[in-house]
């Protein structure tokens, strides 16, 4: 168990964005948040990030998780879009927080960058300029700062939003391989529908308080699953 919510509850600006979470994530799992505009999707992840005390009920950690380990990637500022460093310098920044008081970079920390960097396939941009990538190139070189944060669980907040189709399904199967072939627990929150019930072990579904939450074969067989599937997706929070 890495993750578990306890009839929790979180509130945006005095009011209650999302109520009644009540959900286990396990090593190895890939849970795909989906729901409509304004579900509280977004305000979940801050609350799973330790940015947001629940309102009410509890969110509890597993397995020694502490939030300073999880592997953040979030949606993407213009001024992010624009920062002046290299990929590699990027990558590497994965580590900041492993680092503690040290004021620089260790052996080991460069040696996991150049594995995530291989790993995603980055080698040819590494001392290109961040800004100067394509949106998918960007992506993956974020998601390569992530995995350097953490052994344990990766975050994801609409990962795709922007991407052209192409680009999405390739992001998502370097995804599901990284789940499938580390172990490493995935929490992605998504608009896409589609994607999310062919590449997600679980599903949690939100409309300001929990639909569902359980296998995506069991949410397909739920009326809020063959509903929500059939409309094709639904937008961002």
């Amino acid at each position: 168990m890495l993750i578990t919510c306890q009839d929790a509850s979180f509130a945006y600006e005095g009011s209650i964005a999302v109520c009644g979470l009540s959900f286990t994530v396990n090593s190895g799992d890939y849970l795909c948040v989906v729901g409509e505009n304004g579900s509280g999707k977004s305000t979940l992840i801050k609350g799973l990030l330790r940015l947001k005390t629940p309102q009410s009920g509890s969110v509890l950690t597993g397995d020694g998780l502490l939030a300073s380990e999880i592997g953040y990637l979030p949606q993407q500022t213009a001024a992010q879009k624009d920062f002046p460093a290299s990929a590699y310098e990027v990558v590497l920044s994965g580590r900041l927080a492993s680092r503690g008081i040290l004021p620089f970079y260790s052996r080991r920390d460069k040696a996991i960058a150049d594995e995530n960097i291989k790993r995603l396939g980055l080698d040819s941009l590494r001392n290109r300029c961040y800004r100067e990538l394509s949106g998918g190139q960007q992506q993956r070189v974020l998601l390569a700062r992530a995995l350097c944060a953490t052994k344990k669980l990766l975050l994801l907040d609409e990962p795709v939003a922007g991407l052209d189709p192409r680009v999405t399904q390739e992001l998502y199967r370097l995804i599901e391989r990284i789940n499938r072939d580390t172990g490493l627990t995935v929490i992605m929150v998504s608009h896409d529908i589609q994607s999310a019930v062919k590449y997600a072990s679980h599903i949690l579904h939100l409309r300001t308080k929990q639909e569902f939450y359980g296998k995506t074969a069991d949410y397909l067989q739920t009326e809020a699953g063959k509903s929500f599937v059939g409309e094709g997706g639904a937008t961002n929070d």
